[in-house]
């Protein structure tokens, strides 16, 4: 469990690896490249591991009985797939054994202020979901790095009043990633009790993760996991 203000000194190393969701997204990567990630994460005890929906079934294979969660994406990387699409999309992931879906929201109809589209968009994957799996946790994509201050608060609205389990920045596949404004903004408007933040998208090493943590970011989207488990590690025993 998170300390209430992380840093260095009260973080460990297991603590450190549970905040992060491996991500397994490249479109290049192989079948041995998803085995590889996820003995990984079953070696270093990550929250999730993230796959692209194709690999979900290899990836429950590979993590079962390792207590690493399987995640994967909806509508992904643009968001703009139809309603029924995200919703077929993620009760197959499902199915497959996927139990976190990180869903991308339509972003033209945000920008367009069409938020009643981007809310119903939202429930319509909440609501068919935990229909399906009640624990399953459903995570928001903004692209952060694609709105205005005034359309990310919108979303993060949207996103809490559909139900949603998390808002997240980023796909890590568009003009930026994770920052600690964005994280800052995402925390303050949205309630703590109902819906967490997660950062995704260059971080890449121990004191990125941190900073991020102390934004408000309860999950963090990464690659870089050995490299920044490894380094909490050997920091700690440098001690």
């Amino acid at each position: 469990m998170l300390p209430v203000n992380p840093t260095f000194e009260n973080l460990t190393p297991e603590v450190v690896a549970k905040t992060i969701d491996h991500a397994l997204l490249r479109p290049d990567m192989t079948t041995q490249d998803v085995i590889s990630g996820c003995q990984l994460c079953a070696q270093y005890k990550t929250a999730s591991v993230c796959v692209r929906p194709s690999d979900v079934s290899l990836a429950a294979k590979e993590l079962k009985d390792t207590g690493v969660l399987v995640g994967t994406v909806i509508g992904f990387p643009h968001g703009t797939t139809t309603t029924q699409a995200k919703v077929a999309e993620s009760l197959q992931a499902l199915d497959d054994g996927a139990v976190e879906l990180d869903m991308v929201i339509n972003i033209g109809r945000l920008k367009s202020n069409d938020i009643n589209y981007v809310r119903n968009d939202i429930a319509a994957v909440v609501q068919a979901s935990k229909k399906r799996l009640s624990q399953c946790c459903i995570k928001v994509i903004l692209e952060c790095c694609l709105l205005t201050d005034d359309e990310k608060i919108k979303a993060c609205g949207a996103a809490q009043d559909a139900g949603a389990d998390y808002v997240k920045t980023s796909t890590g596949f568009s003009a930026g990633g994770a920052t600690l404004e964005d994280l800052r903004l995402m925390r303050q408007c949205t309630d703590p009790s109902r819906v967490r933040v997660k950062a995704s998208g260059g971080v890449r090493s121990l004191d990125e993760l941190i900073a991020c943590l102390q934004a408000g970011a309860d999950r963090i989207g990464a690659s870089a996991t050995a490299a920044i488990v490894d380094e909490m590690r050997s920091r700690k025993q440098s001690q």
